[in-house]
């Protein structure tokens, strides 16, 4: 059995986020789908208000494209906000973003491990949906909490362990890939179970929620689009999205097709 893509550094720092793309089209085809569940970044921004001063620094580590960020700069309206990210490519595109929207905020490129910051510079910082790409979290954390001043805020998201496994069946039935139910979690390392414990390895927790997000997709084109960018499978079908769409009419029962997952927020701040 392969290893986790999401612990594999060639492939974090290679395919997966060397250009925004491929994250950006499996980001709009998941929230396409879903049909339950609160908005993410709405959520994190709501928990970081409750204990963000007017005119904090806030950090936004493992940015992404910048959703999260871009809430950030809309709503609290920090004195200087900091997005760090290990992929270049994705920290261009939060500079756009950013521009586009007449945001305000810098970025670094940075392994979230080994932040280039100082210590106790920030009032709050956010980490969401990224610290399961380390396979020791806790150092992750440890590095957040430096950067953070006593009494500061973080928030930290991410996802169930069996998040999207109806989707490793369907992958499996259309033999797409043999071996995708048997694969590990994308969020083995840092998930809605071990969440609390390792936030508490150097932060103070203050509060966690976890929130079922449902997701339907309605015909095969739609499931192909997702499926064609998830890194968990191994697929074996050629022609892109619509190739993959032609087997999977051919070999599934009638759409839609329904996947859960949790997400899960802890409130926290550095003692």
């Amino acid at each position: 059995m392969s290893a986790n893509p999401f612990l594999d550094p060639k492939l974090v720092h290679g395919d997966l986020y060397r250009s925004s793309g491929r994250l950006a089209d499996r980001t709009r085809a998941l929230h396409k789908a879903k049909i339950a569940g609160r908005d993410a970044a709405d959520v994190i921004v709501d928990l970081l208000a409750q204990r963000t001063p007017p005119g904090a620094i806030v950090l936004d580590i493992g940015c992404g494209r910048g959703t999260t960020t871009l809430r950030i700069s809309d709503r609290l309206r920090p004195r200087r906000l900091i997005a760090v990210d290990a992929s270049s490519a994705l920290l261009a595109t939060v500079r756009t973003r950013l521009a586009e929207a007449s945001g305000t905020g810098s970025t670094i490129c940075a392994d979230f491990h080994h932040l280039p910051l100082p210590d106790a510079m920030a009032d709050a910082a956010v980490a969401a949906f990224c610290l399961y790409h380390s396979p020791t979290p806790a150092a992750a954390v440890a590095e957040i909490a430096r950067c953070l001043r006593p009494g500061g805020t973080a928030v930290l998201a991410t996802k169930s362990l069996d998040s999207y496994t109806e989707l490793d069946q369907l992958a499996q039935t259309a033999d797409l890939d043999p071996d995708a139910v048997c694969r590990p979690s994308l969020y083995e390392c840092f998930h809605s179970r071990n969440l609390v414990d390792i936030a508490a390895t150097h932060l103070t927790v203050l509060d966690v929620l976890h929130e079922e997000h449902v997701f339907e997709f309605a015909n095969v084109a739609h499931l192909a689009r997702y499926l064609a960018t998830t890194p968990k499978y191994r697929i074996r079908a050629a022609g892109g999205p619509a190739g993959l769409a032609a087997i999977l009419r051919e070999r599934l029962p009638a759409p839609p097709y329904l996947t859960r997952s949790t997400v899960s927020y802890a409130l926290a701040a550095r003692p």
